[in-house]
C-alpha cells in the first residue's frame, strides 16, 4: 500500500466512523416528501450490499403519500383488533443483558418525552406510533425469498444496515422498524407481495424534525469485551 492509499483509506475510515457515530433512529419526522432521485440513490448505494452467492434475496416496496397514509390506518386498526402474526418468528425471550440493554433503551425514549412509568395513555400512544410509523413520509417494505431460510433474512439485515448508513451520508433520517413485519400477512396482502415471499422488516425514513424532543436522546454500545472474544 502506498502512502497516497494509506491516507486515501484513513480518511474512507474517519468517514463511515462518522457516519456509524452520528446516524441515529428517527421517530419525529418532517411532513414533505423527499425527492425521488434522493430516494433512487439510497435505494443504488444500498443495492452494492454483500450477500450469499450474489443472491441479493431483498425486494423492496417503498410507499409515499395517500397509498402510505392507508396502510397505516389500515395496520394501526389491525394491531388495535390484535391481529398479528409475523412471517419471521419474533425473539422468545430477552434475558440477562439483552434484557437489560433492552429496558435502558425503553427508559432513554420514555424520559425524552417525559412519559412517566405509571403513564400507561401516553405510554400506548406512543407504542401506537410505532404502527404509524411515526409519520414519516416514506416507509421502505423488505422481503425475502422463503426458500433462501435464515440466511436471506441475514442477507436482508445487512441491506437494511447500508440503507441507513447510505441515507445518513445525504442528511435523510430514517428508523429501521421491526413492528412493520408485525402483521405480515396484511402487509403482504396490502402490497400483493408474491407468495414465496416474506416480510423482513421496514424503515421509515425522510427528514428529521430537529424540534421533535424524541430525536434528542441516543442508544449506547457495549464495549468490545462484552462482545468480542480472541482465540489466538
Amino acid at each position: 500500500m502506498t502512502p497516497h492509499d494509506a491516507l486515501a483509506a484513513d480518511g474512507d475510515a474517519q468517514v463511515l466512523g462518522r457516519l456509524l457515530a452520528t446516524r441515529h433512529s428517527c421517530r419525529g419526522f418532517l411532513p414533505q416528501a423527499l425527492p425521488r432521485e434522493t430516494i433512487e440513490r439510497i435505494l443504488a448505494m444500498a443495492s452494492r450490499t454483500p450477500s450469499w452467492c450474489n443472491g441479493q434475496p431483498w425486494h423492496v416496496n417503498v410507499l409515499s403519500g395517500p397509498t402510505l397514509d392507508a396502510l397505516r390506518d389500515g395496520y394501526t386498526a389491525r394491531i388495535l383488533a390484535g391481529k398479528r402474526g409475523p412471517d419471521l418468528p419474533f425473539p422468545e425471550a430477552w434475558r440477562g443483558r439483552f434484557l437489560a440493554r433492552r429496558r435502558e433503551c425503553g427508559r432513554a425514549l420514555y424520559e425524552s418525552l417525559d412519559i412517566g412509568r405509571e403513564d400507561r395513555e401516553r405510554t400506548h400512544e406512543q407504542l401506537m406510533r410505532n404502527y404509524r410509523f411515526f409519520d414519516a413520509p416514506h416507509l421502505a417494505v423488505v422481503t425475502t425469498e422463503a426458500d433462501l431460510g435464515t440466511y436471506g433474512a441475514v442477507d436482508c439485515g445487512g441491506w437494511i444496515a447500508v440503507f441507513l448508513l447510505a441515507a445518513q451520508s445525504l442528511g435523510i433520517a430514517a428508523v429501521p422498524q421491526a413492528a412493520v413485519a408485525s402483521d405480515a400477512a396484511f402487509v403482504r396482502e396490502f402490497l400483493a407481495v408474491p407468495e414465496g415471499r416474506q416480510v423482513v422488516a421496514g424503515i421509515a425514513f425522510g427528514l428529521a424534525d430537529p424540534a421533535h424532543p424524541v430525536n434528542g436522546f441516543r442508544t449506547t454500545r457495549a464495549p468490545l469485551t462484552e462482545t468480542v472474544t480472541w482465540t489466538a
